[in-house]
This record gives structure tokens, C-alpha cells and sequence, in this order.
């Protein structure tokens, strides 16, 4: 016997999550049954207010609701110390071990030929403006340790070269090839304190 097209449309929706496979989809198409009333409301307005709602902050690029993130108009940050990551969820990490006080630069992705993305691609145009107008002496280049990585954080080092500002990158604690958000904070915060300036 089939489930009823209702909780099929569910699991296949539940399917298109990163990580969950049909029987995860599944179990969790089926606990939404036993939510009350309340839950299932707060369910579906948050999913809708995620997609209509969330946009990207005009200064770095971080997710926000507004035109510009809490961050970035927070006055208390230190705006001379950017730290560049690809994605707005690897800001969050730094946020979560609590000792960065700079702002931040999210790329939304990184230089890859060999998917066809290019330095035009990401959103570095932006950090070299950012750099030249907001008074920024260090760039710390918080990306993760790959072949895209590193040719993304040398572009950058020359992008910036000549410009009057430190570029330095986190320490290597973390290993080659590893995604950051599966990172733990000691090893991230241990590897910020420990970054190494960047020679053009």
C-alpha cells in the first residue's frame, strides 16, 4: 500500500534537504502527522518568511532581513579587520566562538575553472572597494583548504597587493580538503589566532 499523496508530497519534499535520503524523509514526513496545530504553523510561515524575507546584505553579503546586517551596523565591531569566507554559513561559526570583533566578506563561492567559475563570478569586486573605502588594515582569508581555496585566497593576495593592507589566512589545523562547516570551534579558533600573513 502507497501512502496518501499528501505525506508522498511531503517525503519528496523532505528528499530535496541536503543528506536526507527516503527513509529519513519518510520518518520525518510522518512525525509532521503528530504536530499540533501551532507547530504546524510556525512550520510553514518560517519555511515562507526563510524564502521571501532572507536577503543578502549590501555591504557584505552576509544573510540578513534587512538592508544590512546586524554586523554591519553594529558600531562596536571593528571595521579595520575583514575576515573573507565563501558562504555566509562559515561566518556564523567565527560568530559562534565569540572572539572575532571584526566584520566579515562572504564570497558566495569560490574560484573554480573547472566548474566554470571565475574571479567575476564571486564577490570580490566588492572587497577590493570595501578594503579601499573603509579604512581595512588586515584581510584574513578564512576559506576552506582545497584546490579552490588556495587559488582563490592567491588571487585575493594579489588582488589586494600594493593596497596598504596585511592579508593572512588562517592556520592549517585544519585539514586539506575539509569542509568548514564541519569544523569544531576549538580547532577554528586555534587556527584564527594562529594565521599566517600572506607574502605578494
Amino acid at each position: 500500500m502507497n501512502y496518501p499523496k499528501s505525506i508522498r508530497n511531503l517525503i519528496e519534499c523532505f528528499k530535496k534537504l541536503p543528506g536526507v535520503g527516503e527513509k529519513t524523509a519518510e520518518r520525518l514526513a510522518l512525525s509532521v502527522i503528530n504536530f499540533d496545530e501551532n507547530v504546524i504553523e510556525l512550520f510553514s510561515s518560517s519555511i515562507k518568511d526563510v524564502k521571501y524575507k532572507i536577503k543578502k546584505c549590501s555591504i557584505c553579503n552576509n544573510l540578513t532581513e534587512e538592508d544590512t546586517c546586524d554586523i554591519c551596523r553594529d558600531e562596536s565591531r571593528d571595521s579595520s579587520v575583514l575576515c573573507v569566507v565563501e558562504e555566509a554559513k562559515n561566518s556564523i561559526l567565527f560568530e559562534k566562538m565569540g572572539s572575532f570583533k571584526g566584520r566579515y566578506h562572504v564570497l558566495n563561492g569560490l574560484i573554480s575553472p573547472l566548474d566554470g567559475i571565475g574571479p567575476d563570478d564571486i564577490n570580490l569586486d566588492k572587497l577590493v572597494s570595501r578594503v579601499e573605502s573603509e579604512g581595512v588594515k588586515e584581510v584574513i582569508l578564512a576559506l576552506k583548504p582545497s584546490i579552490e581555496g588556495e587559488t582563490t585566497s592567491l588571487y585575493i593576495s594579489k588582488m589586494l597587493s600594493g593596497k596598504g593592507v596585511k592579508v593572512s589566512k588562517i592556520a592549517q589545523g585544519i585539514p586539506m580538503g575539509a569542509d568548514m562547516e564541519y569544523i569544531d570551534i576549538l580547532t577554528l579558533e586555534m587556527a584564527l589566532e594562529d594565521r599566517k600573513e600572506i607574502s605578494n
